[in-house]
């Protein structure tokens, strides 16, 4: 018969610094009304709990369908670090999501987001820049970013940041160019990246050079190349060690060398000899990319006649299983092979 007395084992411990979840239907309500609460530990254990909560995909879409963005939107202007921290946080891990991204957009959460960048904790910081890498990635993101006009404020910052952080900025600045590149060119964006050309990180390297591959393509992109004197500079990455980096070098090239300017620019950076050595690269996006740098470069006689006498080696790309390589292989055999 069981017995009406108390027992005697210790209650289960519970974690102090979350909320406690309310059962079932209730649990994240209950959450996103604690969110408002005035008291500062009421919101810091809400949003602790909320963190938590949202790396399960099924609470993170409830979440963005039960009001959490607009709550969250508030929040990040809190006095409080912990509290713009997890918030910043929580946003991260939404922006995983689609239908995250999409809700970001839609409440405008980037503006009050990019009001973050010169929150005193890194922390915060760190989150924000990982959000707007998430949310750039989405093709609508980027142009969302652009149009607000957060490119030249992301350029102002990529020297500020620790190394990681600067990876992750010049990431969502790549996405940005490839949208429109000029409000980069603008705001002085070359100088910035020509410094992180030669950094030691490599993340830092491939993202910078992704970003000068999104400048090369407007016309005023490639001019500027050009007079800055950078080809020299991406034939040397064309022997970095990582392949990323590789990739990227010899894309801009690819780029910048569609105008005349341009062409007569990588030749005499001496490009055909190390994009060669590149069409036998095992990386698809290394080879394709040679390939399309030397075709290219194979409008200049000069360079055609040079090239004619390594036909034998692109030959070899036709039988590439990758669909992308034999194309553009066909393609630079066909221009080298051309005879007026």
């Amino acid at each position: 018969m069981a017995s009406p007395q108390a027992s005697e084992n210790r209650s289960p411990r519970m974690d102090p610094t979350q909320a406690p979840l309310a059962f079932g239907t209730w649990a994240l309500p209950k959450l996103l009304f604690e969110l408002r609460d005035a008291e500062l530990r009421v919101r810091q254990r809400a949003l602790a709990t909320l963190c938590d909560l949202v790396h399960d995909h099924e609470r993170a879409y409830e979440a963005i369908h039960g009001g959490c963005m607009e709550k969250l939107k508030v929040l990040l202007q809190d006095e409080d670090s912990f509290v713009r921290i997890k918030t910043t946080e929580v946003l991260y891990v939404l922006a995983s999501h689609s239908t995250g991204r999409e809700a970001l957009l839609r409440y405008d959460i980037v503006s009050p987001l990019a009001n973050l960048l010169e929150d005193p904790e890194i922390s915060c910081r760190k989150n924000m820049h990982q959000t707007l890498k998430r949310i750039a990635e989405f093709p609508l993101g980027a142009v969302f970013m652009v149009n607000k006009g957060l490119v030249p404020r992301l350029v102002q910052k990529v020297s500020d940041e620790e190394d990681d952080t600067r990876a992750v900025i010049l990431s969502t600045l790549s996405y940005c160019l490839n949208v429109n590149a000029l409000p980069a060119l603008e705001s002085d964006l070359i100088p910035v990246l020509r410094d992180q050309l030669s950094h030691p990180c490599s993340a830092t390297r491939q993202a910078a050079v992704s970003a000068f591959m999104g400048i090369s393509i407007p016309e005023e992109g490639k001019m500027k190349i050009c007079e800055e004197g950078l080809l020299p500079i991406f034939v040397k990455l064309l022997s970095d060690e990582d392949q990323g980096v590789v990739a990227n070098a010899a894309g801009t090239i690819m780029n910048t060398a569609v105008i005349t300017t341009g062409k007569f620019k990588a030749l005499e950076a001496g490009a055909i000899d190390p994009l060669l050595e590149l069409v036998l690269s095992d990386n698809t996006a290394v080879c394709a990319n040679a390939l399309r740098a030397l075709t290219v470069l194979a409008e200049v006689p000069s360079a055609r006649a040079q090239l004619l006498e390594h036909l034998a080696l692109l030959k070899t790309r036709l039988t590439h299983p990758a669909t992308i390589i034999q194309r553009a292989a066909s393609t630079a055999i066909e221009v080298i092979s051309w005879k007026p």
